[in-house]
């Protein structure tokens, strides 16, 4: 059984750090246009640059939301929001509407395309159809069972993806005119005004808890679903990163313990409703059919977070400070030649030269002391797991040209992990 991604919300550049920091293997954002999440605090062009590269510099994926339903004269727009993400190596777009699948996979060749929840594909043959069309993934609606998410896993031909934490909507995914019909506010454009949350004669009738799997993860694992998704894009990056972090821990449990080993514990439950809850949790549809405790009909919920402990540990341990990659680095100073920096991080791997290394005259530069001066990596987003250094003698090389190799060596291998995604646009 392959492991799911764990694919998490960034309603801005902060959350996609965040995102990232407490584990996430993808995160989905979206900018100041065509997302479904109008009012999220979406970054502007630069910041999703920047975001993806946060993403590439560790590894890990990120996802653009177009997936509103768009006009005739929107296209040409779309086109220019797509393209520099494009050459910078977009792993993937979430789409709802059937002419933007149309018109991506035309324009930019090789983007995979998601079928977001909205284009309310339930079943496999949906799938398939989809799949003729040049998309790579369905995310499921959210009233899927355990059994349709399977069998569209199992015969849809595609990946899947389904939510695992987060808001749960009243009606049918991808279907509801509600806030349109009663605020002028689309949700298929992304201007949701959740006139579902609101208090009707008789109580909060259509108001749903939120949803929360800890406890059934493991079986929706088992569906051989590609990936899990936390909701949502509107939240602080303290959510986010607090969520994403107790999932991924019990995502890796599972798959180093089994089912055997895989205890949730009462801890991490709490944590997640002081995150955030509308009321207590449910697992939705997943093991049952309009189940009426999936309604929450009592007073109101405070929207806040309330244990300051969380969210201090959660600021420490994911946001306060970013991740680091780790790097080995090799130093050769041979008398007479030119100063050589070797940087290796996963799979790539640079050179630089430095100045010319010289026979010392009085005291000779020390391995230790090499090993300091390539070893300060500050903030630049890596450390050192192991510096061999090569000399032929008593060797000196300045300070200040050491440090500018390092300096170089740094700045060639970030380069060089971003070339690794780009894409030439002809």
């Amino acid at each position: 059984m392959t492991k799911p991604e764990l694919l998490s919300p960034a309603g801005s550049l902060a959350c996609a750090k965040a995102a990232v920091n407490a584990g996430a293997d993808a995160i989905y954002i979206g900018g100041t246009r065509f997302g479904a999440r109008a009012y999220a605090d979406n970054p502007d062009d630069a910041g999703l640059i920047d975001a993806l590269h946060y993403c590439h510099f560790h590894g890990r994926k990120m996802y653009l939301t177009v997936n509103t339903l768009f006009k005739e004269k929107e296209m040409p727009e779309l086109y220019e929001f797509i393209r520099p993400l494009y050459e910078e190596g977009l792993d993937a777009v979430i789409v709802q509407d059937y002419g933007a699948v149309a018109f991506i996979r035309e324009n930019f060749p090789g983007l995979d395309i998601h079928a977001s929840t909205q284009i309310a594909a339930a079943g496999y043959y949906g799938a398939r159809m989809l799949g003729e069309l040049g998309i790579s993934r369905l995310i499921l609606p959210r009233e899927s069972s355990l059994t349709d998410i399977k069998s569209v896993t199992e015969r849809g031909g595609l990946e899947t993806e389904v939510f695992v934490h987060g808001a749960l909507c009243y009606c049918v995914s991808g279907k509801c005119l509600f806030s349109s019909m009663l605020g002028g506010r689309s949700g298929n454009r992304g201007r949701c005004a959740q006139v579902c949350r609101l208090e009707f004669e008789g109580g909060r009738l259509l108001n749903l808890k939120d949803l929360s799997t800890l406890s059934i993860l493991p079986d929706i694992i088992d569906t051989g679903v590609s990936s899990l998704k936390i909701e949502c894009r509107m939240k602080s990056p303290v959510y986010t990163a607090g969520v994403t972090g107790v999932y991924r821990k019990y995502i890796d449990m599972y798959f180093e313990r089994g089912r055997e080993g895989y205890k949730v514990s009462n801890t991490d439950r709490h944590i997640l409703s002081e995150l955030f809850n509308r009321g207590g949790f449910t697992e939705g549809y997943f093991t049952s059919h309009n189940d009426k405790n999936m309604i929450f009909k009592g007073e109101k919920p405070k929207m806040r977070i309330v244990d300051e402990n969380i969210v201090r540990k959660t600021e420490e341990k994911y946001i306060k400070k970013d991740i680091k990659r780790k790097i080995k680095a090799k130093v050769t100073l041979r008398i007479g030649e030119l100063s050589v920096l070797e940087l290796e991080c996963g799979k790539t791997r640079v050179s630089v030269l430095g100045d010319m290394t010289e026979a010392a005259k009085d005291r000779p530069l020390t391995d230790g002391e090499i090993q300091s001066r390539i070893g300060r990596l500050g903030d630049s987003g890596f450390e050192a797991e192991s510096i061999i250094v090569e000399t032929d003698g008593d060797v000196f090389l300045p300070v200040s040209s050491l440090n500018r190799l390092r300096r170089d060596g740094v700045s060639e291998l970030e380069r060089e992990i971003q070339n690794g995604y780009k894409r030439t646009y002809f």
